[in-house]
């Protein structure tokens, strides 16, 4: 599935939630506090959480977003979900388990509303898993499947695929495959695909067409075609790319 009208979009996609200091949803500075520019109630999407309940995760997002100004109201406290997404003024899907994310916005049937309001121009924030969830589908994620989703198929809010908390570490004596062989084998399975790789303290901001990489570092782009596939072609802060 590929985007096709996405001249309304307004999409703030995180690699992170957390700073190096360990601020949670403070590092994008000027960008969060312009995404959400007269936005009054953030819709909240908790799912990704797992080990911690979606209360606490609701709290701590609140308590964090409440330095721009804005309240978070989450899907899981009201009593109608489906109702809360169709009237949000800005939607926020938390990081977490990808698998368990999809999961439960697709039981929710949460998954064609977002989208529909997301594209409509509603502000949409993800970081880590719901960041993943924002491409075409969440294969690309570097979670565990502790759940099952109905399928793969994701937001599609973009056209590439996303790698959050992408990284080139290998370990000494490490002996399987890296970051970069992990998503190179995705394209080549998946040809008419390509991944942008985000590092931590990285991020995509996407106002219309116009998407640019925001934040710290440069980006692998991994794509079939490219000179290399396993290295990507990087892209540097300020780049704009085509999604």
């Amino acid at each position: 599935m590929r985007v096709v009208d996405n001249s309304n979009r307004r999409l703030l996609l995180l690699s992170n939630s957390r700073d190096e200091s360990g601020r949670f949803l403070q590092h994008t500075g000027s960008d969060l506090a312009a995404h959400f520019a007269g936005v009054r109630k953030i819709t909240f999407v908790p799912f990704a959480a797992v080990t911690i309940g979606w209360d606490a995760y609701t709290q701590h997002v609140r308590d964090a977003l409440r330095t721009f100004g804005v309240e978070v109201e989450s899907v899981h406290e009201v009593g109608d979900a489906r109702h809360a997404i169709d009237n949000a003024e800005a939607i926020a899907v938390g990081g977490g388990n990808t698998f368990h994310l999809l999961a439960h916005v697709q039981r929710a049937g949460l998954l064609p509303l977002i989208r529909a309001r997301a594209m409509s121009g509603v502000p949409y924030l993800g970081w880590s898993a719901g960041s993943v969830i924002a491409a075409p589908t969440m294969q690309t994620t570097n979670d565990m499947p502790i759940t099952q989703p109905e399928s793969f198929t994701s937001l599609a809010l973009i056209g590439f695929q996303i790698n959050a908390h992408f990284t080139d570490t290998h370990p000494p004596g490490f002996q399987g495959e890296t970051r970069r062989q992990r998503l190179a084998e995705y394209v080549v399975a998946n040809p008419t695909s390509s991944v942008i790789g985000l590092p931590e303290g990285t991020w995509l901001r996407v106002n219309g067409s116009s998407v640019v990489l925001r934040g710290l570092y440069d980006a692998p782009h991994f794509r079939l075609g490219a000179p290399d596939v396993l290295l990507g072609r990087d892209i540097e802060i300020g780049d704009k790319l085509e999604a």
